[in-house]
């Protein structure tokens, strides 16, 4: 069974990688705004979406980036969401002649608080970890709350996270908890000083899982970075923002 990836419209090949308990359907927003411009590929990550019975060969983000990248054209550009920004790094950093450039949104090379590096308490992962073996869909959902939280738009952004969500199978559980584990674990600060191409950060001031104070500490990391930070945006600008979004996003790829 190969990996499920939606192609819709014509132009240079641009990825889409959706972040934690997600799908593919995550990108209704935008779509309209840059199919005319790109051909887009939104890949349902391996156990996500109509992804879910690929299951993943080891609980690692190599496996995770070699898994999506075999169902990838050539040559890309490559935007990451969350989770998907890490996947969407490991990728870029063990492929470099097949990412032209790179677009990370409400994604950090690390997402776990550590000393002098703003992020996400370790407390409250391992608070989903835990809640994620007693009822998955209400941990998915707290989550999308969280993800939404401080945007001026949050109940509004957090419907339709819930509706996009249900378009689509539900997640495996093993792939969520997979998920979780690579939020916990990974930390890419060292080897980003080696990334070749060009990245674009898009974040939102009031995300409260990729705090702003991270910011210029993620984009000092690489060689060729740049970031735009939405003011009232949280953690999918992408969503709450959809026009700024891409108006950044087609300045950094035109």
């Amino acid at each position: 069974m190969s990996m499920y990836v939606e192609r819709i419209g014509s132009g240079p090949d641009l990825v889409l990688l959706h972040g934690w308990g997600l799908n593919g359907a995550v990108w209704q927003e935008i779509v309209p705004l840059l199919q005319p411009y790109y051909r887009l590929h939104l890949v349902d990550l391996p156990g996500f979406g109509y992804s879910r019975d690929i299951v993943m060969p080891d609980n690692n983000l190599q496996a995770w980036s070699e898994t999506v990248l075999a169902a990838l054209p050539e040559r890309f550009d490559l935007l990451g969401w969350s989770m998907g920004g890490l996947i969407a790094l490991r990728m870029a950093l063990d492929h470099p002649a097949r990412i032209n450039r790179l677009i990370l949104t409400g994604s950090s090379p690390c997402f776990l608080q550590q000393e002098s590096w703003p992020g996400i308490h370790p407390d409250v992962l391992s608070g989903f970890n835990h809640s994620l073996q007693q009822n998955t869909r209400k941990t998915i959902e707290r989550f999308l709350a969280i993800q939404s939280m401080g945007s001026e738009s949050v109940k509004e952004d957090v419907r339709r996270l819930k509706a996009w969500l249900q378009l689509r199978p539900e997640a495996d559980p093993v792939a969520l908890s997979a998920g979780l584990h690579l939020l916990e674990s990974v930390d890419l600060r060292p080897e980003l000083s080696s990334l070749r191409c060009p990245v674009l950060g898009l974040y939102g001031r009031l995300d409260s899982l990729v705090p702003a104070a991270a910011v210029p500490r993620i984009d000092a990391l690489m060689a060729d970075s740049r970031a735009v930070i939405f003011p009232q945006a949280a953690h999918a600008p992408f969503i709450s923002h959809p026009q700024l979004f891409t108006e950044a996003l087609r300045q950094f790829l035109d």
